[in-house]
């Protein structure tokens, strides 16, 4: 029965795609099976595993309105070894006219728990915003993946969304529950990142993993060619990080 996670942060520009399809990438070489749901309207998620968000006969959208299941929408990355919920602009309509449909915050939940023996882990990419889709997301889950940079405005916005997360749990979800914090784009030679993220270790425990992706160029590059940065180049010290990441993450979901 797959474990499902979202990759949420409100703030926009944080990593949440580029964590969402490498960590996907780096469980498939971990011989895990794996489902990446792209949530997020802009369809990058969906770019950036190699698949073209224009050229698709159904997507999520279809999915959430109930006019297509997981099993006929999913396609394959060949690239990352994983299989892909697509998203494209279609999305962005989804969310007014969800409004009007029952269990509205619970479409995507139903939607996997068809397809959930053939997956170990689903990741959903999340839209930057506390949206309708994002709540769908939370929803669905049993944990979040928080990936955030090591400045000052993302602690601001950080209590903001633990407090959602908390009222989702109180109100919609009681098995969500933070699974970590993921310090990202993190540069070495900039003090505040250094106290950052002592601040974050300390407050947080071990709610933070241990495993730090740093600012690599190669991790931005990969988009462009339609490659999870894992296998765009394996070598570079982005993309291990993300697959020693993935390591971390099948330890952690031992223990829950």
């Amino acid at each position: 029965m797959a474990k499902i996670f979202c990759v949420a942060n409100q703030k926009g520009g944080v990593g949440k795609t580029t964590t969402t399809v490498n960590l996907s990438a780096g469980l498939a070489k971990l011989d895990q099976r794996v489902l990446l749901v792209d949530l997020d309207p802009q369809g990058n998620a969906t770019m950036g595993a190699g698949i073209n968000k224009a050229s698709l006969e159904s997507s999520i959208y279809q999915v959430l309105l109930g006019e297509a299941d997981v099993a006929g929408a999913r396609l394959r990355s060949e690239a990352g070894r994983f299989d892909v919920l697509p998203a494209n602009r279609e999305l962005a309509g989804a969310e007014v006219e969800m409004v009007s449909l029952e269990n509205r915050e619970r479409r995507l939940k139903d939607a996997l728990a068809l397809v959930a023996e053939d997956y170990d882990f689903i990741l959903v990419d999340c839209p930057p915003a506390l949206s309708l889709l994002t709540l769908n997301g939370l929803c669905a889950a049993h944990g979040v993946i928080i990936p955030m940079q090591c400045e000052y405005y993302a602690l601001e916005g950080l209590s903001d969304l633990v407090n959602t997360i908390k009222k989702v749990h109180a109100n919609l979800n009681t098995d969500l529950r933070i699974i970590g914090l993921l310090r990202v784009m993190f540069d070495t030679r900039m003090t505040l990142s250094q106290q950052v993220s002592s601040q974050l270790e300390q407050h947080f425990g071990d709610k933070v993993f241990k495993t730090i992706i740093p600012r690599n160029v190669r991790l931005a590059e990969a988009p462009s060619y339609g490659i999870p940065g894992v296998v765009f180049d394996p070598s570079s010290k982005g993309a291990q990080a993300y697959i020693a990441f993935g390591a971390e993450m099948v330890e952690r979901i031992k223990t829950m």
